[in-house]
């Protein structure tokens, strides 16, 4: 029986799973924390990862391994292969003047039309003319820029020199600096004020090898390992967890000039256009503390109101948001009345409220040419039984929910399994369990209040 290894570095911790590269087996598995911040040195995830090696029985027996990570962050290194300061990560905003510097430069619609990515804060490019202008001594010692994922690739690999550093086109979509198929030096340039070394890209299938034989996958970024994890199909992945993401399998990059779909590559060698919000299952563990209840009592008090709350709509901007982009919104309450200011309307509103926001993000991608016929619901909101009834109705097609899993670990799993076996095509493993399906009437009253609600959001902005 062959093995194959599944690192999910995300940005809280570094979870490993171990899996017959034919049937997808689970044989065995691992984690560790990672620490809380916005910049982390590396060496920290990799301790990480040697623990959740550890504790998944080490790489005894493994033929294959591949690593998934969170994108975007800023890894930067020396002639010499050291890191030269600490990571920013994704979520690190202070690169957030760079970000619209840059809009301002190129313009919404050459950054689109280059890198079908409009530059944010998150964005790879952004940090690192953030570096060029705060830390420029940093800037100077830097000679290649690498990303999460590609720097535990490398040190797995117990590779040194800095032509041996390698990734694949999902991750390197969301530097801000290629295009789908090629790098563009000259917008790095423009960002960083000059070139520096980069991953080589690596096919979907493609593979290099470690001390011992152990081939090691191209890896991918946290989005498209998902996919690749959960084996949507032509579903649209809706995965809530602290934050939302919407995305699915694309045969063209997005161009999107306002900014909404990110063109991002997959990790097949299709794209990846991708929505992303920042309050999802927050917006219930914050309403759960409202009402005193606990989740399963905030599912049952949902069930039990009508589709639309009684008119009650939450507009969820508890902490800002990016989709759209109000980064200093906060979270709205409307037509509360003494009819429908009930406990059960309040509860319903919320989930309502939390799952229009992400249907925000499906509409974007039909606007893209996306097919949104199912969803495939993920994340840890998803395995409230209210939450995925009300799902079908707010979205208005069939959703399919699978059993909770390590997605992004799993998909790092399944490309180290077509990296060992080889084929047009990663292996089809079949699940455990079937997934569950819901399917509800359509309320397209509740959809056409909610935009009305966050449009007053727009309307100030």
């Amino acid at each position: 029986m062959a093995l194959v290894l599944g690192v999910d570095s995300s940005t809280q911790s570094c979870k490993v799973v171990v899996r017959d590269a034919d049937t997808g087996e689970l044989v065995r598995s691992g984690r560790a924390a990672h620490p809380d911040g916005t910049e982390i040195d590396p060496q920290l995830w990799w301790s990480a990862l040697q623990e959740a090696l550890d504790d998944a029985g080490g790489l005894d027996g493994v033929d294959a391994v591949s690593v998934a990570g969170q994108q975007h962050g800023m890894v930067c290194l020396d002639s010499s292969g050291a890191v030269v300061r600490d990571a920013l990560l994704w979520n690190d905003t202070r690169s957030a003047p760079a970000a619209a510097e840059l809009v301002r430069e190129l313009g919404a619609d050459g950054w689109a039309g280059a890198t079908g990515v409009v530059p944010v804060a998150s964005i790879t490019l952004t940090k690192l003319r953030w570096l060029a202008s705060h830390e420029p001594e940093h800037a100077g010692r830097t000679a290649a820029v690498c990303l999460p994922h590609d720097w535990l690739t490398w040190k797995l690999r117990g590779a040194s020199g800095l032509d041996e550093l390698v990734t694949d086109r999902s991750d390197a979509s969301g530097t801000g600096y290629f295009d789908g198929d090629d790098y563009r030096l000259d917008l790095l340039e423009h960002g960083f004020g000059r070139t520096a070394a980069l991953p080589r890209v690596l096919g979907p299938a493609e593979s290099v090898e470690r001390p011992g034989g152990i081939v090691v996958g191209a890896g991918a970024g946290d989005n498209a390992a998902a996919g690749l994890g959960v084996d949507a199909g032509d579903d649209v992945v809706v995965s809530l967890g602290t934050s939302g993401t919407v995305f699915a399998r694309a045969p063209r990059r997005a161009q999107d000039a306002s900014g909404i779909v990110a063109g991002f590559s997959d990790a097949t060698g299709a794209y990846l256009p991708l929505v992303a919000t920042l309050n999802a299952s927050r917006v219930l563990d914050a309403t759960r503390r409202l009402l005193g209840v606990d989740h399963e009592e905030l599912g049952r008090l949902a069930l039990a109101a009508e589709a639309g709350a009684g008119g009650l709509v939450v507009v969820p901007y508890l902490e800002g948001e990016r989709t759209p982009n109000l980064p200093d919104a906060t979270g709205s309450l409307h037509g509360w009345t003494l009819a429908s200011g009930t406990r059960e309307n309040m509860a319903r509103a919320a989930v309502e409220g939390m799952l229009y926001a992400q249907r925000v993000g499906l509409e974007a991608l039909r606007e893209q040419g996306v097919a949104v016929s199912g969803v495939t619901l993920v994340g840890g909101a998803a395995r409230s039984e209210a939450v995925c009834r009300i799902a079908a109705q707010v979205f208005e097609v069939p959703v399919r929910v699978p059993e909770p899993g390590e997605y992004v670990a799993d998909g790092a799993a399944r490309q180290a399994a077509w990296a060992l076996l080889g084929g047009d095509t990663p292996p089809s493993w079949a699940p455990a369990t079937e997934p569950d399906r819901y399917e509800a009437d359509p309320a397209p009253h509740t959809w056409e209040r909610y935009r009305e609600a966050a449009d007053k959001f727009l309307e100030r902005a």
